[in-house]
C-alpha cells in the first residue's frame, strides 16, 4: 500500500480499521482474523513511512478522517523474524518472571 510494489499475501501485512467513539485506529492483524474490510502493506517502516505521507489508509480501508495510525506503527517498528511477524521470544521470555 505504501511502496505499490506487489508481493504475495503471505509476505504483506493486514491492517484493519477499528472504529471507537474517538474515530477510526489502524490495528495490524497478521493472523488475517480480524473481521471488516483490510489492506495489505509490507511489515517494513519506510513503507508504512509512505503510506502515512500518501494518507493511503483512508483510501484502502474507505474510511472517513484521519485514522489513529500508533498501534501499528508500534507493530512495524518492533523486531521482526523473517517471516515479518513481531519477534515474540524476547516478550514471551519475560512472561512469568518475578519483577
Amino acid at each position: 500500500m505504501g511502496c505499490r510494489r506487489r508481493a504475495p499475501a503471505s509476505e504483506l501485512l493486514r491492517i484493519v480499521a477499528v472504529g471507537d467513539e474517538a474515530g477510526h485506529s489502524l490495528r495490524p492483524d497478521p493472523a488475517r482474523r480480524l473481521p471488516g474490510r483490510g489492506a495489505n502493506m509490507h511489515p517494513d517502516p519506510a513503507c508504512f513511512a509512505q503510506a502515512v505521507r500518501r494518507r493511503a489508509f483512508g483510501r484502502a480501508l474507505r474510511i472517513t478522517g484521519v485514522p489513529d495510525h500508533g498501534e501499528l506503527a508500534e507493530h512495524v517498528d518492533a523486531p521482526t523474524t523473517t517471516s515479518g511477524q513481531p519477534d515474540r521470544t524476547r516478550v514471551a521470555s519475560k512472561v512469568g518472571r518475578p519483577t
